[in-house]
């Protein structure tokens, strides 16, 4: 199990404590690209120099596109269905979750993800704003899952409520994604008892907590790989959000300022705060 951590300089590995440097130039492509993406961080570790982490370390990403799955948990589907009623589309997100076909929808582009400790935004067109904190499976050019990171998927629930059609609005628009804080690269499946949390502060006071557990999404992490690889290509691998358990009341809407802190262990914690 190996963290890898972006700054200026290039990649940054950690194991138990232990911080090096691949002494051979490494980057995330190349590691998406990979066969076997896990062997080559192993034996970039062996050969590495003793380094420092930084500060502020940057997104792990290089030119992976973000996509994301939707209605994954049973708490998902019911604020989807809570937010659309009014629009008539509360049975569609009913049925997904229900229907042997997931929800995909594309994200991101690496331009629009913000790295930790750099604000995230909210629409100035929407008036009730949330996060969404997701595992995040990273996924190699032949589609296999070689590791996690934590991400943040900003969603403007009251366009989606408005008509599902809008979806892309509500989700896909500049730093409406974050992902960090590290790569974690592993052969072995998370437990299922690997909790997710979310704090949001303001001012600094909590307004918001919650956490669930990976053991209560309905879908397997290999089904959802399988569906976005299916009849698509990623020449450079992908990061696949795997969907929300943890959803803050509808009377809660972000603001300027608030900070969000997700903390999935082992990979660690993402804060943004929110432009």
């Amino acid at each position: 199990m190996i963290r890898v951590f972006t700054d200026s300089q290039g990649l940054l590995l950690v194991q138990e404590g232990t911080v090096r440097r691949p002494a051979a130039p490494l980057t995330l492509d190349a590691l998406f690209t990979a066969t076997d993406p896990t062997a080559l961080i192993r034996n970039a570790w062996m050969s590495g120099m003793s380094a420092t982490l930084p500060a502020n370390p940057g997104a792990p990403i290089g030119t992976q596109e973000v996509w994301a799955a939707g209605v994954t948990y049973l708490r998902s589907r019911t604020a989807r269905m809570e937010e659309s009623k009014d629009a008539g589309g509360g049975t569609f997100y009913d049925k997904v979750y229900n229907a042997a076909r997931p929800e995909l929808f594309f994200k991101g582009t690496p331009h629009r993800v913000a790295a930790p400790g750099t604000p995230v935004r909210i629409r100035g067109d929407s008036k009730w704003n949330v996060p969404e904190p997701e595992l995040t499976l990273a996924i190699n050019q032949h589609g296999r899952i070689f590791g996690y990171t934590i991400g943040n998927d900003m969603s403007s629930r009251d366009i989606e409520g408005e008509n599902p059609l809008y979806l892309p609005q509500a989700k896909v628009y500049d730093r409406s994604t974050a992902l960090g804080p590290c790569l974690l690269i592993t052969d072995a499946p998370l437990p299922p008892t690997t909790t997710i949390a979310i704090a949001i502060n303001r001012a600094g006071t909590a307004v918001f907590t919650g956490s669930t557990q990976i053991s209560q999404i309905k879908r397997t992490f290999p089904e959802l790989a399988e569906f976005l690889f299916r009849d698509n290509s990623f020449p450079r691998g992908a990061y696949l959000m795997t969907g929300t358990g943890v959803v803050p009341p509808d009377s809660f809407t972000l603001q300027s300022g608030d900070e969000i802190c997700i903390t999935i262990e082992p990979i660690g914690t993402l804060v943004n705060t929110v432009a």
